[in-house]
C-alpha cells in the first residue's frame, strides 16, 4: 500500500520520523538499498516493512506491507506478505497518518463506525 507526504509536512527528516515511529533502518547486503522495519510483536517476523522514494517538489511515497515470515528459499526474495489497503496494512498507515498530524479518513471503510486504535493493537 502507498501514501504520500509532503516533506513540508514533517519538523524532522523522514528517517527520524520513522524511526519515531519504532522503525528501524535496514539495508539489503545483496543490493545495498535501504527500508525501514517494525516488528509487530517481539519476535523478528511478522514486521511492518517499508521503502521510502522521494520525488521533485518535497514528495515523498511511503510504500508499506506486512512481512509474514522470512524468505523460505535460499536465493529468493519472495515471502509471505500483506500489501492490499486493508486489516493491518491499513491500520499501521492509520497509524503513521495520526503521528503526522494527517485526518486517516482517505483510508477509512466510510462504512465502520471508527477505526480500531492501532496503538492498542500493534504496541511493542
Amino acid at each position: 500500500m502507498k501514501f504520500s507526504i509532503n516533506n513540508n509536512q514533517l519538523s524532522v527528516s523522514y528517517h527520524q520520523f520513522l524511526r519515531q515511529a519504532g522503525y528501524t533502518y535496514i539495508e539489503d547486503r545483496r543490493s545495498g538499498q535501504g527500508s525501514f522495519a517494525r516488528p509487530v510483536n517481539n519476535n523478528r517476523y511478522p514486521r511492518f516493512h517499508i521503502y521510502v522514494n522521494e520525488k521533485d517538489k518535497g514528495e515523498i511515497v511511503i510504500n508499506i506491507h506486512l512481512d509474514q515470515k522470512q524468505a523460505s528459499y535460499e536465493g529468493t526474495t519472495a515471502h509471505s506478505g500483506e500489501y492490499e489497503d486493508e486489516g493491518p496494512v491499513k491500520e499501521e498507515v492509520e497509524r503513521l497518518k495520526i503521528l503526522l498530524g494527517q485526518s486517516p479518513k482517505s483510508t477509512t471503510n466510510k462504512k465502520s463506525s471508527a477505526p480500531s486504535n492501532p496503538w492498542l493493537k500493534f504496541k511493542k
